[in-house]
Order: C-alpha cells, then structure tokens, then sequence
C-alpha cells in the first residue's frame, strides 16, 4: 500500500470544492487513478489495463470520496481498493484459461 497522498488529496478535495466532477478529479490527468496507476502499473502484466484501472477506480468513487473527505481512512479507502482490484484479476485469470 502506498503512502497516503495527503499533498495531492488537498488539491483533489479542493477540486471537487471548486465544482469539479469526482470523476474528473479521479481520472484526469495527475488525478487519483494516474497517481496510483503510477506506483502500481505493473498490474498491466497480470490484465489490468489502465483504462480499466480507471473504470475500478471510478466504480470505487464512494468510497474515495469518502476518504477525500475526512470519512475514511488511507488504509481503508485503498485496501478496499486492493481487494477491488484483486478480484478483478482473479476474474481476468479466469477467463484466459
């Protein structure tokens, strides 16, 4: 699990703030998704695109809401990001057998 992006979580909280789409602050550019995708790209070696990274990312928008402001913390918002994302790879692997 990465550190928790607390910099980064200010401008994203402060975008949506300032009117910004939770979505737009997930998947734009130096966005939530691009800044994990960063540190976990090596997940394309097991399926994990990064436009489908972006669309877990985007279906787990609640919760990283949630986290954003103040709700949650890091550690849950992002291992319920992990088990997300773990399942999807299991489904992955699944269906290339």
């Amino acid at each position: 699990m990465p550190d928790e992006p607390t910099a980064h979580a200010d401008v994203w909280l402060n975008a949506v703030a300032d009117g910004a789409s939770i979505e737009s602050v997930l998947t734009g550019d130096d966005g939530v998704a691009d800044w994990l995708w960063q540190r976990w790209s090596s997940l394309s070696k097991v399926g994990i695109s990064r436009d489908a990274f972006d669309g877990i990312v985007v279906e787990y928008r609640r919760e990283l809401w949630l986290w954003l402001a103040g709700e949650r913390t890091w550690a849950q918002a992002c291992s319920g990001l992990v088990g997300r994302i773990s399942r999807r790879i299991g489904q992955v692997d699944s269906t290339s057998a």
